[in-house]
């Protein structure tokens, strides 16, 4: 498969796994946990066996490339991992069941579907991997491992893997597991070295102008940014397009189709910057991600590794940039606090700035051409252009033609109310990134009505569309 050596994580963890020990796993994303428990998984399965091994995973998204993964593994082996997640046919998965996998990689809503069912059995199942298990807790699913484990045998291995470890996490763990062993990769920074972290401090009405600017300049190859709401999202999405960029977005709210095609979009490069909230973009595995953009500032600093976490992966550099208005610089420092790392203020850069940063883009493009592409039927055409005009005009128009010139089409995006960080227990609710006002994909209604400290209603209290 192309690995030449272990990652901390796989080097902690494979061993104890491979003895049938409980191991409790701390590591941020893209350290190669999925082999960490898939190797040994996959070593000590039978072919014959029927389903042997859970992995529970927070998003679907996450469960899709945990099974890719985990079948690439146990490729010559003959283990076959199924993807089971809600939003997918669920007569589909029970014929793929059917087919007897060795190992469901599962989210735990649609299991628990299945479970009532009785189209998935865990009578026979000896091992259990909790996969994201901070990001599951913050999902509102502890009930539903909790159930799900409770119905697994008591002699099974349990695997757990958490970038954090909250109280609840350590509690579930002591209830579930049999004395585990911990293997922490964790460095003096919660945050991946590789990544560096910038902040630009900026008015909420200038922040998409700043986006546009920053993706002018640096012209990232693959870049994720991130917006707080599912409405916020679309309209990213939406203005990105209106100025001329490859974007596509994705939240819960899509269909999983539609999500599958974005993501899928994104890993070709047919288009180059997706647009997505925090639980949407939870455990997407995407070489290539060279920028990250906090478009608002995430609510807690366990967001915010998650979210810098999708670049500077396998060993490459990766560049992070939050914009942070001036109400919000109090929340930046509890993060920075926490993370162990302080994020460097940047200078907003100016048009003529952008236009150079683009100018500059086109004179690559036009050398890679030159040195890649074979030219002789166009040498020709060029010639002749040359006994009428002198060279530096014509490269001058070349790039011209190249160059995409900063678009000022106007832009409208609905107002998201600052964060503030939480100053005291009789402020909590007033302010601040506290995992109690922590708005994703799965609050519903009733709770938004209920809790709308980061609700758009804030802004616009009867709920209508301003833009309508």
């Amino acid at each position: 498969m192309g690995f030449e050596e272990t990652t901390p994580i796989q080097e902690g963890t494979i061993s104890f796994a491979l003895e049938g020990r409980d191991v409790i796993g701390q590591a941020q994303t893209g350290t190669g946990k999925t082999a960490a428990f898939g190797i040994p998984i996959i070593q000590q399965a039978d072919v014959n066996g029927g389903l042997q091994g859970i992995i529970l995973a927070p998003t679907r998204e996450l469960a899709v490339q945990v099974a890719e993964e985990l079948n690439r593994i146990g490729n010559v082996k003959g283990i076959r991992a199924l993807p089971i997640y809600g939003g997918q046919s669920i007569t589909h998965q029970i014929k793929a069941l059917k087919k007897k996998p060795q190992l469901i990689v599962a989210t735990p809503g649609r299991l628990m579907d299945h479970m009532r069912r009785k189209t998935i059995r865990l009578q026979n199942i000896n091992v259990a991997v909790l996969d994201e298990a901070d990001e599951m807790l913050n999902m509102g699913f502890i009930e539903d491992i909790e159930e799900i484990l409770s119905q697994v045998p008591d002699e099974r291995q349990t695997l757990l893997f958490s970038a954090t470890m909250p109280p609840k996490i350590q509690s579930l763990a002591e209830r579930f597991m049999r004395n585990p062993e911990v293997v922490k990769t964790k460095t003096k920074e919660v945050t991946v070295p590789t990544v560096e972290q910038h902040y630009y401090e900026i008015q909420e009405s200038k922040k998409f102008d700043l986006l546009c600017r920053l993706l002018d300049i640096q012209s990232p190859e693959l870049a994720i940014v991130f917006g707080r709401t599912k409405k916020r999202v679309d309209e990213l999405t939406e203005a990105l397009a209106k100025r001329g960029y490859l974007a596509g977005g994705i939240h819960g709210d899509l269909a999983q189709r539609k999500r599958d095609q974005v993501i899928r979009q994104f890993k070709e490069s047919t288009i180059d910057v997706m647009v997505a909230t925090d639980v949407a973009a939870r455990g997407l595995d995407i070489t290539g991600v060279t920028h990250v953009y906090n478009f608002d500032i995430p609510q807690d600093p366990e967001s915010y590794v998650h979210r810098i976490g999708r670049t500077g992966r396998a060993g490459q550099t990766g560049l992070a940039i939050t914009f942070v208005t001036p109400r919000e610089i109090d929340h930046m420092k509890v993060i920075e606090k926490i993370t162990k790392k302080k994020m460097k203020k940047m200078a907003v850069p100016s048009f003529s700035e952008a236009l150079e940063g683009q100018q500059q883009a086109a004179v690559s493009s036009l050398l890679r051409t030159v040195e890649e592409t074979n030219l002789s039927t166009y040498k020709a055409s060029a010639e002749h252009l040359l006994e009428d005009m002198d060279s530096v005009s014509l490269v001058a128009a070349a790039l011209k033609l190249l160059t995409k010139e900063p678009d000022t089409t106007p832009i409208k995006l609905t107002e998201v109310a600052p964060l503030r960080a939480k100053k005291s227990k009789n402020q909590r609710g007033k302010g601040g990134g506290g995992r109690g006002n922590r708005h994703n994909d799965r609050r519903s209604d009733r709770d938004r009505k209920k809790r709308n400290f980061n609700d758009n209603r804030r802004v616009n209290p009867k709920g209508k569309n301003r833009n309508k």
